[in-house]
């Protein structure tokens, strides 16, 4: 599998309509582990017309430029009570993939680096 679905949270503020389904927030990515390119997205707004307009910031972003871009295009153009809750997850899921990216195993899977062997003390 060339892909992996990571997730980043945050809690809603209240007086939402997803508060009264969610605790949290929810962003959910599938990323191409060569490239961090988000492939699809998604993400816990009630409405489906909100978790379009995440998908459509988020869809296609490389998570190895960073996060400050569809982070910036959020803030600026989301402009419902969940706006600092989306910016939260989204940080939280950026935080996700970093810890993923420096995993041994992502490494050497991707080419990396090689993870230390059994083999290497003979």
């Amino acid at each position: 599998m060339n892909t992996v679905f990571i997730a980043g949270h945050a809690k809603l503020p209240s007086g939402m309509a997803a508060k009264s389904i969610y605790e949290t927030l929810t962003i959910t990515a599938e990323i191409d582990k060569k490239y961090g390119v988000i492939v699809t997205a998604g993400c816990t707004l009630a409405t489906d017309h909100g978790k379009q307009f995440v998908q459509t910031i988020l869809k296609g972003h490389s998570l190895q430029d960073g996060i400050q871009f569809p982070l910036d295009h959020i803030k600026r153009h989301y402009l419902g009570k969940a706006g600092n809750a989306l910016a939260s997850a989204l940080m939280d899921l950026f935080k996700q993939y970093e810890q993923y990216q420096k995993s041994a195993y992502v490494q050497e899977e991707c080419g990396v680096i090689s993870a230390p062997s059994s083999r290497m003390n003979r």
